[in-house]
């Protein structure tokens, strides 16, 4: 039993028509994002820079099945959108029907917009999300609770982006794939890290939000296949940081990986660890511990069903395990989350499971669910 409902690490909004139009610089506003009708019928958000329009039922579709879904999704017009998607206060009842005291909320349109080419258009999108994000919460604010973007144009402004989402409420950060300027283990960002772990907002990848890891990138064989470039976009954050010494520098900076899953992470700390005893024994230069411990120490996993990811706490500290539902997006578990967790996670002890399902994403990320007096009277799993 998950003592006052669930705790989703990982929902999504449908940004609504006037998220960008309304909230973004007045210098970029006629080109906004925007909502327009395609050829067939259904409505997509364009986003002048990138190549492909993205349709919205690829946003709303938890809970069909596929061919309905694909129907759907054919015919989907923005006020055909669950208003659950994009209103905080109507979200309550499908976060209620699924047992969820609280959720956070990454973008939507706004990861594609991550892989954007022009630095101060991203950044301007982005600030128009936050603007309307920090809105869209205040109508829940004990229950849904929001990712600010950032473009990262640099590291002061970076810093200057963290310390405001900071002031508004927000409680991470969710950064793009692709840096601006070198990577994101080189010395000129060891400023940025730093201010994260002063303000405690932990910094959060997400799944197709580079551009390796897009699902515009070829596969080998069938097009499912591309699925796994997604994780391997992910791993390759969580190595380059690894083995550059970030978290050696900045212990307190906390990372998560997220929609990525977590099954795969026993088997990638042991190869990391392996590579560096091949390669340098157990002194890497930079590094005073084995990959695996940073990992275990300043990286936490989101995921929604992965039944393997519960049976790694051999491997893996299940206080870094983060369940989410992915609301309202197609690979949603809703509205049968707490069947499913009930189903994969029946093996783990009360305590395991009152972790993984809600008081690590509470504490991670320091929800008033952190907080013994924090409860909410809803049905448990």
């Amino acid at each position: 039993m998950i003592e006052a409902g669930m705790i989703s690490a990982d929902g999504h909004v449908c940004e609504p028509a006037n998220c960008y139009t309304d909230y973004i610089d007045p210098k970029f506003r006629d080109r906004a994002p925007h909502i327009v009708e395609a050829d067939n019928g259904y409505d997509v958000f364009v986003v002048p820079g990138m190549r492909k329009p993205i349709a919205l039922g690829f946003i709303d579709g938890a809970g069909f099945e596929p061919r309905e879904r694909k129907a759907r999704a054919g015919s989907l017009k923005f006020q055909d959108v669950r208003a659950g998607a994009y209103d905080a206060k109507e979200r309550l009842a499908y976060m209620d029907q699924d047992g969820l005291a609280a959720e956070l909320i990454y973008a939507s349109v706004g990861m594609g917009i991550c892989m954007h080419r022009d630095a101060e258009y991203k950044d301007a999108c982005m600030w128009a999300y936050n603007r309307w994000l920090a809105e869209m919460c205040a109508g829940a604010p004990e229950r849904v609770f929001g990712l600010a973007q950032t473009a990262v144009l640099s590291v002061d402004s970076a810093i200057a982006d963290f310390q405001r989402a900071k002031a508004m409420g927000m409680v991470g950060m969710m950064m793009p794939g692709d840096p601006i300027h070198e990577d994101y283990d080189h010395p000129d960002y060891d400023a940025l890290w730093e201010c994260a772990a002063d303000l405690d907002l932990p910094i959060c990848f997400h799944i197709l939000t580079s551009r390796a890891g897009s699902i515009d990138t070829k596969p080998r064989g069938h097009a499912l296949n591309s699925f796994l470039g997604i994780i391997r976009s992910i791993q390759d954050v969580v190595g380059m940081m690894v083995l550059g010494g970030v978290f050696e520098r900045h212990p307190g900076l906390k990372l998560v990986v997220a929609e990525s899953d977590a099954g795969w992470l026993p088997h990638y700390m042991y190869r990391l660890d392996h590579a560096v005893r091949v390669n340098y024994g157990d002194n890497m230069k930079g590094l005073s511990k084995l990959p695996s411990e940073y990992i275990r120490s300043n990286v936490w996993a989101t995921f929604q069903d992965d039944a393997t990811a519960y049976h790694t706490l051999d491997f893996v500290d299940y206080r870094h395990l983060l369940w989410a539902s992915d609301f309202p997006h197609t690979d949603s578990t809703w509205p049968l989350s707490r069947s499913l967790v009930e189903q994969q996670a029946a093996h783990l002890d009360e305590a395991q499971k009152q972790a993984i399902f809600r008081d690590n994403t509470a504490t991670l990320f320091n929800l008033p669910a952190a907080k013994a007096s924090w409860r909410m009277e809803l049905a448990s799993v």
